[in-house]
């Protein structure tokens, strides 16, 4: 990445101001028109900016300055940064290595089946892909729908398990609190209504059937005495 002054406008100001450059070499540096330094230093042009010394933002050395001011051809070259700030990363899907892009069909077949919270961004996110296709995958009208089998995206190194996580948690997060009716069909029996099961069922079996229940209970007992004392 190419470095760009800091403030070009207030740095033209203080070059106008403090140094004998031509009005060519500070419009080359600072990306202006030669004729807009010339309206700064007539007092035409930015008469509201307040100069930035470029030697204290470390931007320019003096030599460099002296340099150019003894040779009107000299162009001018700012000083290399000391610390370097990273480029920030563009917000966008996420980009698949392309041995890889065979497998992304597969992955979005596996988030769609076991994870069906996610949104259409949120897959998209994660195996880099557009919305069209997780649309075709969901309906089953994808060209090669018939071929496909559902892969771990992890495994297939589409994405980390952080990532994912991290999008169905999201998910979570947004999901809407269950209703009192899934609430009431989640609970358990109550005692009252397992009472009533147990002796509805009781109520089946005749006294003789209850009566031979325990005396073939009864005739068991005395069966394993007996080999007991064997």
């Amino acid at each position: 990445m190419a470095q760009k002054l800091l403030m070009p406008k207030a740095t033209a100001v203080w070059l106008v101001d403090n140094t004998a450059l031509s009005f060519d070499q500070i419009a080359e540096l600072c990306a202006l028109h030669p004729l807009e330094v010339k309206a700064i230093a007539d007092g035409e042009s930015a008469q509201g900016i307040k100069g930035l010394d470029p030697i204290s933002t470390g931007q320019l050395s003096r030599d460099e300055i002296e340099r150019a001011e003894k040779n009107p051809n000299h162009k001018l070259k700012l000083s290399e940064p000391k610390v370097r700030v990273p480029e920030s990363k563009r917000k966008g899907p996420r980009y698949t290595p392309v041995s890889k892009r065979q497998d992304r069909p597969n992955a979005i077949l596996w988030l769609v089946r076991n994870h069906p919270e996610l949104k259409d961004a949120q897959v998209s996110r994660l195996v880099g892909t557009t919305k069209s296709t997780i649309e075709q995958i969901r309906n089953r009208t994808h060209w090669n729908a018939a071929n496909l089998t559902p892969m771990d995206p992890v495994t297939l190194g589409l994405c980390s398990q952080i990532d994912l996580d991290l999008e169905v948690s999201k998910s979570a997060k947004d999901r809407p609190l269950p209703s009192a009716e899934e609430l009431d069909n989640a609970t358990l029996a109550s005692a009252h209504e397992t009472e009533n099961l147990s002796s509805d069922n009781d109520k089946g079996m005749s006294a003789d059937e209850v009566f031979s229940r325990f005396a073939s209970l009864g005739n068991s007992v005395k069966d394993d005495e007996d080999d007991d004392d064997r």
